[in-house]
């Protein structure tokens, strides 16, 4: 997953990174709330791990504006040292899926975000995913559509797999080059482009077959399901 994490403490957050990053989990860090805020304008992330207490807005602040403002939120956890009981309802009441008080170990605080990204993003109880005329098969790596096969790269099944279970939502260039390529991927931006347009023809995502593949100007791509 892409994870946010704010937290002006540089030491902590830089202990909550390597403990997320060993198991594979991409990580980039605020230090001030109204940073964040700009990069939720422009950037995809799968989860928030938020602080109270920072220079900016707090992560309070931040729970209240997603809601308010992002019509998908990923999902958020408060991670602080305000234990008191009537913070953590306050945590939770304004939209956090979780609530871990500081100091917290590795082991736990991995626990705890898999916790949550388990509820949100359950993983596929088969290797076989339908999306109304299209079967995709994660283990040979192969997509049908109405039966027949498509031929398309290992990188190609991937990002159409990634957009077809994120259908409807927003996702950044960031976000898109980071999950198919890996962290930080020494690439031309044409390159995401080429994939998106072989996707696109390759499996005819086109209106009449329920599915829109849309850019998203100065943000990134989205694939939309026509009911």
């Amino acid at each position: 997953m892409r994870i946010a994490i704010l937290e002006d403490d540089l030491a902590l957050a830089g202990y909550v990174e390597k403990s997320l990053s060993a198991s594979d989990h991409s990580c980039v860090m605020f230090t001030d709330g109204q940073k964040l805020l700009h990069h939720l304008y422009r950037e995809t992330f799968d989860m928030l791990i938020l602080d109270w207490n920072v220079p900016g807005m707090s992560g309070l602040q931040i729970l209240d504006w997603m809601r308010d403002n992002l019509d998908t939120r990923p999902p958020s956890l408060m991670l602080t040292s305000r234990s008191a009981e009537e913070d953590i309802v306050a945590g939770l009441s304004a939209g956090a899926d979780d609530y871990v008080i500081k100091p917290v170990s590795a082991a736990v605080l991995l626990a705890r975000v898999n916790a949550v990204a388990r509820r949100v993003y359950p993983s596929p109880s088969s290797n076989i995913e339908v999306f109304g005329p299209y079967q995709f098969d994660s283990r040979a790596e192969t997509i049908e559509f109405q039966g027949e096969p498509i031929a398309v790269t290992a990188k190609e099944h991937a990002l159409a797999t990634l957009l077809f279970r994120n259908l409807n939502r927003a996702l950044s260039r960031a976000y898109l080059l980071e999950t198919i390529w890996g962290v930080k991927p020494d690439l031309p931006t044409r390159t995401l482009d080429a994939h998106i347009s072989n996707v696109r023809t390759k499996l005819n995502l086109r209106p009449a077959n329920g599915f829109k593949l849309t850019p998203i100007y100065s943000y990134g791509y989205r694939l939309e399901v026509l009911t």
